[in-house]
């Protein structure tokens, strides 16, 4: 009986032990997975505080009166939520995050934005097919409505297509590019449908607009161009680029002296380009019942950020043509628009009056 007890004394002491000997096993296992866990959580708020600063610099615009004028209206939301600005990126449904996500926070991006209708498809898949490899983010405005027939274009799956039937480019503008959405592009174009671009490289525009600190510019015109308004913008073949024109015939004279529109300063809304600073000025100076536009680009130097006579200017080594089709409104016959020799004899008549100046003054 005594050595029954004893026996079954020993075998609970050996289990004691063995269960032991295996809690003293696993303390070095739980230990460094404490130590994983803890740099896991390390790492990640180190990324997310990083991620928060990159981002702050990447999106300038939340300017101290919009934060002021959010705090009363945000003041359940942690600091390190709060995303006041957008983007135009396209997301995949079932990934956490695009290709295009994944690149270098410092790649340059830029967006085109174009006015489209189904009459001129084939011009704007050449328009595109240029810009897509650039690191372009494009958006189309279908003014017709008529979405359907761009799917069988290769690209049309990567573009953004937002459609309301009878508006204009600026209607489109005001209500899509609100620089807080935009605000990651260095750069927007917001281009007319109706634009040749065999002779033009948006890789290299872009070289020469930051070289010489361009804010706003535009492509010079073939002066073979169907429609040209302003001699400010036919291509200087001899340039890489001006920023003024010299005119001593009719009306309105340009000189060394001139300091303003059409002479300098200037570029025309069927190609304009702007800068980041330069489109959160110039959205605010669309104003809401815009439709036409006419005469908003003799305003456009008030976003110059600066000296309009040196931020403003015309890129004559990369240049297009502009086709001057009529396909949403307007006047004389569908189809075509004035030529440009009609245009420019309007342009320096008698009166010296751009006739569309009066349809609509922005200021």
């Amino acid at each position: 009986m005594t050595s029954f007890r004893s026996w079954k004394l020993l075998k609970r002491n050996y289990f004691d032990g063995v269960k032991f000997g295996l809690k003293m096993k696993q303390l070095p296992f739980m230990g460094f997975l404490f130590t994983t866990m803890l740099f896991i959580v390390y790492r990640t708020t180190t990324y997310q505080y990083k991620h928060t600063e990159m981002e702050e610099k990447l999106y300038p615009f939340d300017s101290l009166k919009e934060s002021a004028l959010a705090s009363g209206l945000l003041v359940g939301l942690p600091h390190g939520i709060i995303r006041a600005s957008s983007d135009l990126e396209l997301k995949p449904l079932w990934s956490t995050s695009s290709s295009r996500s994944k690149a270098d926070p410092s790649t340059r991006r830029f967006l085109l934005a174009i006015p489209v209708g189904i009459k001129q498809k084939d011009n704007v898949n050449r328009i595109v097919q240029k810009f897509l490899p650039e690191n372009f983010t494009v958006i189309l405005f279908h003014y017709d409505g008529k979405v359907d027939g761009w799917w069988d274009l290769d690209w049309s799956n990567e573009v953004i297509h937002i459609a309301a039937k009878n508006q204009t480019k600026w209607w489109f503008a005001k209500r899509f590019l609100h620089p807080a959405v935009v605000s990651i592009y260095d750069y927007i174009f917001l281009w007319d449908e109706d634009l040749g671009v065999e002779h033009f490289n948006p890789g290299r525009y872009l070289k020469i607009v930051r070289y010489e600190g361009l804010e706003i510019s535009q492509p010079a015109l073939d002066p073979n161009s169907t429609e040209i308004h302003h001699r400010i913008t036919i291509r200087a073949r001899t340039k890489k680029f001006h920023r003024r024109v010299y005119e001593r015939r009719g009306s309105t004279k340009c000189s060394d002296v001139s300091e303003g529109p059409p002479c300098t300063g200037f570029v025309e809304g069927m190609a304009p380009v702007f800068s980041r600073s330069a489109w959160y000025c110039a959205w605010h100076l669309i104003q809401n019942d815009l439709v036409h536009g006419w005469g908003m680009d003799m305003k456009l130097g008030y976003c110059a950020q600066g000296d309009r006579t040196k931020k403003v200017g015309v890129v004559d080594s990369e240049y297009i043509v502009h086709k001057g089709i009529q396909t949403l409104g307007g006047h004389g016959p569908p189809g075509r628009k004035a030529s440009n020799t009609e245009e420019l004899t309007k342009g320096h008549s008698a009166t010296g009056m751009d006739p569309r100046m009066e349809v609509r003054r922005v200021l």
